[in-house]
């Protein structure tokens, strides 16, 4: 089957059409025989054999024969059916390929009225051409039409259709459609045609009328547009609109809402008050790109690389990312499941954003949720308002320039609400797959797909995540970095970006290992790097000072030098108690900073059994408070006796910082059950773990920094609850090697171990 792309010409099945040898010659098509298979395809622009993609055609096709060749190498086709046109090709050597079905018509039309109407047709044109010199040759030409497919055929380069227009003819599958679009162009021809001079009589039928005008349109729209190409600088508004909404590719809602919009444009005028509202709607929405994107070939090793390259440790978050991109290239799918990263700030959840878009070779863009309380923030404004704004997820989709970008929505645990709606009730939209495909902004009020987005969340905890929001993504942790992962990441990357921000060079400023570590324990308390990050500024910034007044050439920071560039003494950690005393426990505690080690104190003095606590306590740790005083009651019936004539005072200093939770349950239950016995806890045990009245060690979040803190405060005994274990894995195995993990079930287990003789 030989392939023929055409332009600019209507074929219809069951019309013989002739072409000239030298057509075929340019296309590199071979030489024919009678009886060859031909298919026709209807290209979308004109364009030369070498520059034709599959994008470029039509979907509908038609299939003919060859009839014959004459002498001079003219050749006849007759075309038989409509053809779906399934894959397209181009090979290697510009050849088209292509695999077709049959397309399916609907005859509902009988002969006799197609001959009427085609008769009609052709009376109509018969006595158009009287007028004119050339008519008496036509005729004979016109009466040879057998149809009216034919007729349209044989005059489709003088119709004044658009090349959408000629193929909508060809892919009417009803007869009734095709004959009325046929009918429709071939009228407004005659009509355009006497619009240039004053018509003989008026037209009295209704129909006609309509053509009329449609053809006057036409052509103040042609005068337009030629007027436009000879003065480019000229081209008004409406006309830059126009041409955009042609090329957008929006979808149909879309579309239609453009152009009621603009058609309001031209009724108003620039001199409306309200041009300017509707020149930014228009601007706004041809800007979004409304088309699929092309999904790029996935490399994983590349991928990996990226990732590595970008950001150091984090192994287990870097896993599951390079899984879910695994899952979207078998799938070929844009998007996949919605993540969560949660952590502490300045352990790279947003950053890492951006690596994914780097890796996945797509667009990239943030969205800022902190502080959000309006919906409209979310949804974007009605365009009833003065002031109307699109919402913050169609701007950043406008900003990316794509419609499948990875975008990352920040601080998403920052939401609030007020009278003016909840926004992450309109998050949920967004991020559900069943919905996001047909997601309608306020402003826009039409629908957009954006099942292609890869949405990527970070939040520092998932407390003040709505639960229905929060069952959308998939929860994954990032782990507080240990000090030798961030002596990596400061070497490695923070050191090089902040001297390369102050036009530091190599040689003349150095920072020892041992500084670094310094830097670290005594002059930052984080679970992430963000701090290590603005100290490694400032001091890059004091050798500046140094380096521009010539003092010294080349600078190496010593620990010693430390407290001279950062101009500020260490922070104080808390630190292992050097001697042991009944009624004080060491115990755990998660902070958004990273974890810290907390002291448990209990004192008895005499009184009326009143229970003091100080230490500014949340009402969880307080309800903890009154759960250890029953349960070591119950333990320990003969030695509480002491608490009916003694007032109990429970306290836990930094009394300025507040303090909830029920992890420290253990840690109360402890130091009361060693206040009453009179056996003093070793320093070198710390615990966490929330206690039910049933003295069951129940399990507690935030492992990793617990642990953390507890080996940079030199413990060396942990206790965790048994149900906790499966969260070792997670912990960085040089904390694990410096510390002795002993998991327990019951308070009884605990109190064995810590209050031996």
């Amino acid at each position: 089957m030989f392939i023929i792309p055409i332009y600019d010409m209507i074929i219809l099945p069951g019309v013989t059409y002739y072409f000239k040898s030298d057509v075929f010659r340019e296309l590199k098509i071979p030489e024919f025989k009678a009886g060859d298979s031909v298919l026709f395809m209807m290209l979308k622009e004109d364009k030369n054999i070498g520059e034709m993609y599959p994008d470029d055609f039509f979907k509908i096709g038609v299939s003919g024969t060859v009839e014959g060749i004459d002498g001079e190498g003219n050749v006849s086709i007759r075309t038989k059916n409509r053809e779906n046109l399934e894959r397209i090709s181009v090979g290697k050597d510009l050849s088209l390929q292509a695999l077709t079905t049959e397309r399916t018509q609907v005859d509902d039309v009988g002969p006799e009225e197609q001959k009427e109407r085609f008769e009609k047709m052709r009376a109509s044109i018969l006595r158009f051409i009287q007028g004119f010199q050339w008519g008496i040759w036509a005729r004979s030409y016109i009466l040879h039409w057998k149809s009216m497919e034919e007729a349209v055929s044989a005059i489709s380069s003088y119709l004044n259709l658009s090349n959408e227009e000629r193929y909508a003819i060809l892919a009417a599958d009803s007869m009734s459609g095709r004959i009325e679009l046929m009918e429709h162009a071939v009228y407004e021809f005659i009509e355009i045609a006497r619009v240039g001079e004053e018509a003989e009589s008026a037209q009295q039928e209704r129909h006609e009328e309509v053509y009329r005008e449609e053809a006057i349109k036409k052509q103040i729209e042609f005068l337009q547009k030629q007027l436009d190409e000879m003065h480019p600088e000229n081209v008004s508004d409406v006309r830059k609109f126009e041409q955009k909404i042609h090329n957008s590719g929006m979808n149909e809602t879309a579309r239609k809402e453009a152009e009621k919009v603009l058609n309001r444009m031209k009724q108003e005028g620039k001199d409306s008050h309200e041009y300017g509202m509707l020149y930014d709607y228009l601007d706004f929405v041809t800007s979004l790109s409304w088309k699929k994107e092309i999904v790029p070939e996935l490399d994983l090793e590349k991928a990996e690389e990226i990732l590595n390259r970008d950001h150091y440790g984090l192994k287990k978050v870097k896993q599951r990312i390079i899984q879910q991109m695994a899952v979207m290239a078998l799938n070929k799918q844009q998007s996949g499941s919605i993540l969560l990263f949660v952590g502490a700030p300045g352990t790279g959840k947003t950053s890492i954003g951006q690596s994914i878009a780097e890796a996945l070779g797509r667009a990239y863009v943030r969205v800022s949720l902190g502080g959000i309380r309006d919906e409209a923030e979310i949804r974007g404004h009605r365009r009833t308002y003065v002031g109307a704004m699109p919402g913050r997820i169609m701007e950043g989709m406008k900003r990316c320039g794509a419609s499948n970008p990875v975008m990352v929505l920040d601080e998403v645990d920052k939401l609030s609400k007020d009278f003016s709606g909840d926004p992450a009730s309109a998050l949920l939209e967004v991020l559900d797959p069943e919905q996001n495909n047909s997601f309608t902004d306020h402003y826009t009020n039409v629908p957009y797909d954006l099942s292609d987005v890869l949405f990527v969340c970070t939040a520092n905890a998932i407390d003040t995540i709505p639960e229905p929001l929060l069952n959308r993504m998939e929860v994954i942790q990032f782990p507080g970095y240990t000090a030798v992962e961030k002596q990596q990441i400061a070497r490695k990357h923070l050191l090089p970006k902040a001297m390369k921000k102050m036009g530091i060079k190599n040689q003349n400023l150095k920072v020892t290992e041992n500084a670094l570590q310094t830097l670290i324990h005594d002059y930052t308390m984080e679970s992430g790097v963000r701090g290590l990050k603005k100290q490694l500024e400032t001091l890059c910034r004091y050798a500046a000072v140094k380096l521009v007044k010539g003092e010294q050439k080349s600078i190496t920071v010593s620990p010693k030098r430390l407290q001279e560039f950062l101009d500020q003494k260490p922070i104080r950690h808390e630190s292992i108690l050097e001697e042991k005393q009944p009624g004080i426990v060491t115990g755990l505690a998660w902070t958004s900073a990273g974890g810290e080690i907390l002291f448990v104190e209990t004192l008895l003095t005499k009184g009326s059994g009143k229970v003091q606590i100080t230490g500014q306590l949340g009402d969880v740790m307080k309800e903890s408070v009154q759960i250890a005083i029953s349960l070591v009651k119950s333990m320990y019936p003969k030695e509480a006796e002491v608490l009916k004539d003694h007032d109990l005072h429970i306290h836990v200093p930094e009394g300025a910082v507040p303090k909830d939770g029920p992890s420290a349950g253990i840690t109360l239950t402890t130091a009361l059950s060693s206040l009453l016995t009179g056996k003093a806890v070793s320093p070198e045990y710390a615990m966490t773990g929330e206690v039910s009245l049933r003295g069951t060690v129940m399990p507690i979040g935030g492992l990793p920094e617990k642990l953390m803190a507890a080996q940079r405060a030199g413990i060396s005994k942990v206790l965790i609850p048994e149900t906790n274990i499966d969260d070792l894995d997670e912990v960085a195995e040089e904390v694990k090697e410096k510390l002795e993990i002993i998991p327990v079930k019951k308070v009884t287990d605990v109190l064995k171990r810590v209050l031996k003789e």
